[in-house]
């Protein structure tokens, strides 16, 4: 992939949190979350508890980061999982800014995000999207394959290690 290594995943700061906000409040960004209404307020007051929920998280429940261009600190994306309590599953979520899409760096955003899961034990991982989500291409050609569908949703799984059983 001509992309791979241009990008690394960054553990955000506080003061950093103002790219997830505009990340979450652009339309055209948010547009795969149609079926969930669209675009997301994350307004200045919530950071702080946000951080330390996932920045902070003492038991291991949930991973974010930023997507970077290699080295830099231009954001270009987030990646994360984080357990689903109500389902019992591990679940992955890759998004990456309008304006850089169609160049790899979800797949390799979506590839190092693994990488991580796996490092820190997780064995599966799982993502659900609509239907219409065009990222599932991505998330097929980077091994994971359908377990379910609903009409509005599709849940994709992956095995972390080769040996586990899905």
């Amino acid at each position: 992939m001509k992309n791979r290594n241009r990008i690394q995943l960054y553990k955000p700061q506080l003061d950093d949190l103002w790219f997830r906000q505009s990340l979450m409040a652009d339309p055209e960004t948010m547009s795969y979350n149609k079926a969930w209404g669209g675009t997301i307020p994350f307004p200045e007051e919530k950071w702080k508890a946000w951080h330390d929920f996932w920045m902070n998280d003492t038991d291991g429940r949930h991973f974010y980061r930023y997507v970077t261009m290699g080295n830099s600190r231009v954001f270009i994306g987030e990646a994360a999982y984080h357990y689903d309590e109500t389902e019992k599953i591990w679940l992955a979520d890759v998004i990456i800014m309008s304006r850089y899409r169609g160049h790899g760096y979800g797949s390799e955003a979506l590839r190092l995000l693994c990488e991580a899961a796996k490092k820190n034990g997780l064995l599966i991982l799982r993502d659900h999207m609509a239907i219409d989500n065009h990222a599932m291409g991505m998330f097929l050609r980077a091994g994971f394959e359908e377990e379910y569908r609903t009409k509005e949703i599709i849940m994709l799984k992956k095995a972390l290690n080769p040996d586990t059983p899905i």
